[in-house]
């Protein structure tokens, strides 16, 4: 039974028709989406002119609910805080005659006023929580019904906001709905499930006519069939109850196994109705332990250890914001999350709408939910209101299995206050009052984690989760702090916390990591699969570390460091080429082999070099048994696939955690070659568990390069052009790389050695690595510096290609050029150069960096280009010993802009070439 797919109720054809709560479904419902009167009250007229009677005056605009007035798919597109009015007219009445009527706000952003049919209603403050009004007493059942909301939003320092600097939410942004109840009805049931099928079921049932009743939980079509009898009282009535399950499947993200059913009340008296709720729960705990006598403990789900592959959700889109367009939208993010292996979340700071937790409990991925911040002081308005919205939040989405943290603070924001000397202080009392909402939270709720703060000033004040956030580029230096992380976690260790608190034995893990904010400037929008793999790495390097956390899942408005655009484009990470068949998946697998070693380095030929392996495995899926370990050495010749080594270890897989395997023997080839460390783990019968490869850079020291190709050569540098002309031309990578962006041309005047037998040579070919060559922003007005600036957050917009260190990574979206070739003034042929691609392939422009903390056209590399110069040309060139190549660019693409061309020399790109002007 899935419930969102079936329920929907819509007389016309609305945005997000399904039932808004899959997890607490009525049957009898109104879905009230789509076209609402609107207007804005910017002088608050609306009250003492009584805006909410039938003879007010017409709301002059329509507005799409349930979406932000200030996004565009609202209708209205206005960032305009203050006070707006909805209104909207509807007839409907309950199946049951007796039946009560309700009207339901998934959220509203920030105090809202409500009349039905002239008569006020009631008020709700708060911008992320869901809340409900019954509207029996004026409700016409056989007449029009009008609806009034009045909304008032003025960006208080108290309100919560999380990330709204995206884009603001004001006014309704989730669902709206009405629904009819019996007198007597369930008003809520947390169930609360252990692994040995024990169901903990507390609730309340609110009832407006006193009796017997008999309350079922129906689940698993009938094989869980359990009643209990209630003699009920008027007003509300608590109940606890319990229940068995024989052999439970346990939910988890790779059996993410529902309990889907009913709860139905049954009232003596037959005019106090009947009421059914539809829905769900999964058999799981979570809970953290130590394992085989170690001293720390790792985070476990269903009683083992698991390694939380995670990224941070903002949650938004372009043209909706924080309101998701459709339910395929996102079902479909759930699915995106597991096409990368990731079996873990973080909503961040905000709450996530229940049909987006509805498809995480169903497809399978682990859910941390923050609460969300107010950006201002942490004065006694703030406390209050955050409190309120807090347990709202709980309250609702408790029975989410998906679930397993609560985040209570982000980063310390909204808990700083200002002195009187200017300076921002986290205060003693208010890290006593962090303290008091963990304790809050544990008590409202102790089956899951909760983190006091989620820190990136070392602030813990106490937790059930020690993790901290780093934004930091370069492989030693990310492998240096993370190690410094973990030598200072330690129980009784000052570090990561404040205010004289200390550690627990609580486990450890990153709770935001990456590197853009690791870049001076940010990283802009360049390749983020370089660093990427070496971090993840270093994290499974480590047995005491419990998982991390990535920023980000997608591309937001000021960061462009998602494994997806903004728009849900893929991004491609290039590791396939390396290892065939590698993706991200890889790097979550929850068995893993670390390659203890930089991601490149510069080795001479010949040379031996050993390489650490670990194994770390955080699934006991193959635990017990032999797996085999393959490794491969190779590179590209040039004339293809060259292997230089290969071995194979038997490992016996057992036990959790990190160990060392055999180290790695290998001798380097004898050429100029980026050599490739492959390895791949696998069972007996051959089925892949995980690969993962490093990289070496053999260089020679030949001015000439030392190749595995046939006859004699020479190597010129791509910056060693005689002339050029562009629209933009300039170089990069230490001269290694010149781009010429638009139309435009390169030509070089080569010169053949003087004392070359030039009598038996049959042919000239020349080797070189080019790509097409996007032009940005900063590229035409030659950026040296950008300054450091969040402003996004109060609603600046940036552009990527203004930011000095972006080189764009490669995705979906190509951008090829055409370059004519020709010799001595005669076109030989036209090369398609199909992108301007930047990703971890661009092994030499990203082992070539001189400075971590600012990129330079980092990832970027071309395509391996042979030209074979035509015999009768060839002739020519020996007579006079010389010959003149243009490389020019003149057509443009589909778009109707020439492509312009890079070319990358040796110490550049992906491969160690110059221009190789080859003879034979």
């Amino acid at each position: 039974m899935t419930f969102i797919e079936t329920e929907k109720n819509t007389p016309n054809q609305i945005t997000r028709p399904e039932y808004p709560r899959p997890d607490w479904q009525r049957h009898d419902w109104l879905n009230l989406n789509g076209s609402w009167d609107f207007m804005f009250d910017s002088k608050d007229n609306g009250i003492t002119e009584e805006w909410y009677l039938a003879n007010g005056p017409a709301f002059t605009q329509q507005i799409q609910v349930p979406f932000s007035w200030v996004s565009p798919l609202s209708g209205i597109g206005e960032d305009v805080k203050g006070i707006a009015w909805y209104s909207k007219t509807i007839r409907w009445k309950p199946q049951q005659k007796e039946d009560r009527v309700f009207i339901l706000f998934g959220a509203v952003d920030y105090r809202c006023e409500l009349w039905v049919n002239q008569i006020e209603i009631g008020t709700h403050d708060g911008g992320y929580g869901s809340f409900e009004f019954d509207v029996t007493n004026a409700w016409r059942p056989e007449e029009d019904n009008r609806i009034v909301l009045r909304v008032q939003d003025d960006d208080g320092a108290y309100q919560t906001r999380g990330k709204q600097g995206y884009g603001e939410l004001r006014g309704i942004w989730q669902t709206v709905w009405l629904e009819s109840r019996p007198q007597n009805y369930i008003a809520s049931a947390r169930f609360v499930t252990r692994i040995d099928g024990t169901v903990e079921v507390k609730g309340a049932i609110q009832a407006d006519r006193p009796g017997s009743a008999e309350l079922r939980f129906l689940f698993d079509n009938g094989t869980i069939d359990h009643s209990m009898s209630l003699e009920l009282t008027q007003g509300n009535n608590p109940f606890q109850t319990s229940f068995q399950v024989e052999s439970p499947s346990l939910w988890s993200p790779e059996s993410p196994f529902l309990y889907e059913g009913t709860l139905e009340l049954r009232n003596e008296s037959a005019d106090s109705g009947e009421d059914r709720i539809s829905t769900y729960f999964g058999i799981r705990e979570i809970g953290s332990s130590k394992f085989d006598g170690r001293d720390y403990q790792w985070i476990t789900l269903n009683g083992e250890p698991v390694f939380l592959n995670g990224t941070l959700d903002q949650s938004f889109v372009p043209d909706g914001y924080f309101t998701f367009p459709s339910e395929d939208f996102i079902r479909d993010e759930i699915w995106r999350l597991k096409r990368l292996g990731l079996n873990f979340v973080r909503i961040h700071i905000k709450p996530e709408e229940p049909v987006k937790l509805y498809w995480a409990d169903k497809l399978g991925v682990l859910v941390m939910e923050d609460m969300p911040c107010f950006w201002g002081e942490p004065d006694e308005i703030a406390r209050t209101a955050y409190e309120r919205e807090a347990k709202e939040i709980i309250e609702r989405d408790f029975n989410h299995p998906s679930i397993i943290s609560w985040v209570v603070f982000n980063e310390t924001w909204g808990l700083f206050t200002k002195e009187e000397s200017g300076k921002r202080q986290y205060l003693t009392e208010t890290q006593e009052w962090v303290r008091s909402v963990y304790q809050w939270a544990k008590q409202e709720d102790p089956t899951r984690l909760v983190e006091d703060n989620s820190p990136c000033n070392h602030d813990h004040v106490e937790t059930d989760l020690n993790t901290w956030h780093f934004y930091l580029n370069g492989y030693e230096t990310v492998r240096n702090h993370v190690q410094e992380v973990v030598d200072k976690t330690y129980p009784g260790s000052s570090f990561n916390y404040i205010g004289g608190n200390v550690q627990s034995d609580a486990p450890l893990m990153n709770s935001e990591c990456g590197a853009v904010w690791g870049i001076e400037g940010s990283a802009g929008d360049s390749d983020l699969a370089w660093h990427y793999r070496y971090m993840i790495n270093e994290f499974r390097r480590h047995d005491k570390l419990c998982g991390f956390i990535f920023t980000e899942f997608h591309d937001v408005i000021n960061e462009f460091n998602g494994y997806y655009r903004m728009d849900r484009q893929e991004k491609d990470f290039g590791y396939g080429e390396f290892c065939p068949g590698m993706s991200l998946q890889d790097l979550h697998s929850p068995d893993f082999i670390v390659i203890d070693g930089p991601p490149c380095q510069t080795v001479s030929p010949g040379e031996d070099i050993e390489v650490p392996l670990l194994a770390s495995s955080y699934s006991g899926r193959y635990h017990g048994q032999s797996l085999q370990l393959k490794w491969e050495l190779y590179y590209d010749s040039l004339e293809g696939k060259t292997i230089a080594g290969m071995g194979e270890l038997e490992i016996a897989w057992d036990g959790y955690g990190v160990r060392p395997l055999e180290t790695v023997q290998l001798k380097m080839p004898q050429v100029d070659a980026v050599a490739v460390l492959a390895v791949v783990l696998q069972t007996t019968e051959g089925t892949v568990i995980t690969r993962n490869f490093i990289t070496f850079d053999v260089q020679s020291g030949d001015s000439n390069g030392v190749y595995a190709v046939e006859g004699e050569w020479l190597s010129i540098r791509p910056a060693a052009y005689t002339s050029a002309q562009w629209d933009f031309e300039w170089k990069a990578l230490f001269e290694q790389k010149v781009n010429g962006g638009g139309a435009g041309f390169f030509e070089y005047e080569i010169s053949l050695p003087e004392n070359n037998n030039t009598s038996s040579v049959g042919e000239i070919e020349v080797l070189f690595e080019a790509g097409a060559k996007v032009v940005l922003g900063k590229d035409k007005e030659m950026i040296t510096a950008k300054p450091h600036d969040i402003s996004y957050m109060h609603g600046a917009k940036m552009d990527p290609g203004m930011n000095i260190n972006s080189y764009f990574m490669t995705d979906e979206s190509y951008h090829p050029s055409y370059v004519d070739v020709s010799v001595d003034g005669e076109y030989l042929r036209k090369l398609y150069l199909q992108d301007d691609p930047a990703d971890s392939r661009g092994v030499l422009s990203w082992h070539y960096q001189a400075d971590d903390r600012k990129l330079e056209e980092a990832g970027s590399y071309g395509y391996l280009q042979r030209i074979l110069i035509p015999s009768r040309i060839v002739a020519r060139i020996l007579d006079k010993g010389s010959f003149t190549m243009r490389l020019s660019v003149s057509e443009g693409t589909v778009e109707g802009e020439a492509g312009g061309l890079a070319i990358y020399g040796r110490n550049s790109g992906r491969y160690p070439i110059d221009i190789i002007i080859r003879w034979k």
